[in-house]
């Protein structure tokens, strides 16, 4: 059921204290948390708009705040978080903790935080007038790829374009100005079993996927020991690298396995794009399945891709970016290797950066938290933002 709240006026603690409340993790529906947000801009004569993803399971929510022309500012976060369990948290992950000076809550800083905030600016934008437009765009699945941006950002088109777009992962406020991309693919190696003692007539899923999975390796060893090249420095580790994360496959000890199943991925620097790499990915599964087939036909590797986002690469006269440090006073250029949906909005034409509250380094974590002093150092962003818009 959805909280009436009529006009009321909430502060940015009181926003993410709902938010938090929400447990929006990606296997889940949003829907009752984007529910609350279009209730509560409602209340205060701000019209919401949502897309749907293909079941209806989800929803991405964007809204528009002053004079109906381009050239606004777009404050961006996702509204998933990631799984709690296993972890040990010391309280309810999904209820907002102080502590020692700490806002402890699943999503806290990633990136409810700065989702409140957003929604708290978008409300006082609305009260106090602004002269420059203020738009709100709010994802969902970014933790899993963002894959609710590429729709968001297409159906935003029916607002007067923004000019900047302000991406809220947790930065420390700082303005970060590019970062890695990536593609992961689920990779099924299919074998043919036999009695281990006469492998060599049969196809153990496993020992072959291993070469694949040693590819991974062979490739990070070639570039760590390759001077960096163009933005690749700008970045640690300065060049794309795979991963293998998670395996599994196999029958018994004494059996060539039939199966094996693990994800590989790459996290490609920019001034690279994805289909160079998903190229030498599907050449190098092409030499591993002919040999296979070669011993037995009915052996092959499948590939599903279940994560692409483009690189966010830096670009000149960005106007978000002069924003953020008019605002922030900040002269630093970061660069970071986890993914953003800044990418996707780039794409779309807009000028962006990432710059938010709190620390990715307590983010995906148990008791993840935000700090009361980084919270409040958001907030006075946004007054800073609103007096800018004005």
């Amino acid at each position: 059921m959805v909280e009436t709240l009529g006009a009321k006026t909430l502060g940015p603690r009181a926003i993410l204290e709902r938010l938090v409340g929400f447990p929006t993790v990606s296997a889940v529906s949003n829907l009752p948390l984007i529910d609350w947000v279009e209730v509560y801009l409602n209340s205060h004569g701000i019209t919401c708009h949502r897309h749907y993803n293909e079941d209806r399971e989800k929803a991405a929510l964007f809204a528009h705040v002053g004079p109906e022309v381009e050239g606004g500012v777009v404050l961006s976060g996702h509204t998933d978080v990631v799984p709690v369990e296993g972890q040990p948290w010391g309280s309810d992950p999904f209820e907002l903790i102080e502590r020692d000076g700490r806002l402890y809550g699943r999503g806290s800083t990633d990136m409810k935080g700065f989702d409140a905030l957003a929604i708290w600016a978008l409300v006082e934008a609305q009260k106090r007038g602004v002269s420059r437009p203020v738009q709100i765009a709010l994802s969902y699945d970014e933790e899993v790829g963002c894959t609710g941006a590429p729709p968001l950002v297409e159906a935003m088109r029916i607002l007067p374009k923004a000019s900047s777009v302000i991406v809220g992962e947790p930065t420390g406020m700082k303005a970060v100005l590019g970062h890695k991309g990536g593609v992961t693919w689920w990779v099924r190696v299919e074998g043919y079993e036999v009695h281990s003692s006469i492998l060599h007539k049969g196809v153990s899923a496993i020992m072959w996927g291993a070469k694949l999975i040693d590819w991974a390796n062979q490739i990070n060893d070639v570039a760590a020991a390759s001077e960096p090249a163009g933005m690749a420095g700008l970045f640690d580790p300065p060049y794309t690298n795979a991963h293998v994360g998670m395996i599994h496959g196999g029958t018994a000890h004494n059996i060539a396995a039939r199966d094996c199943q693990f994800g590989f991925g790459f996290r490609v620097v920019p001034g690279e794009d994805l289909q160079q790499w998903r190229d030498k990915m599907f050449a190098k599964v092409a030499d591993l399945q002919a040999q296979m087939q070669a011993i037995r036909p009915e052996a092959a590797i499948h590939l599903e891709e279940s994560f692409a986002l483009p690189p966010f690469a830096p670009s000149q006269n960005n106007s978000a970016e002069a924003l953020v440090r008019q605002l922030t006073g900040d002269n630093s250029e970061g660069f970071v290797s986890y993914g953003t949906e800044a990418s996707h909005f780039q794409a779309g034409g807009y000028d962006v950066v990432v710059c938010g509250p709190g620390d990715i380094a307590v983010a995906h974590q148990p008791d993840e938290f935000i700090t009361v002093a980084q919270f409040e150092e958001g907030h006075r962003f946004m007054e800073r933002l609103l007096e800018h818009c004005a």
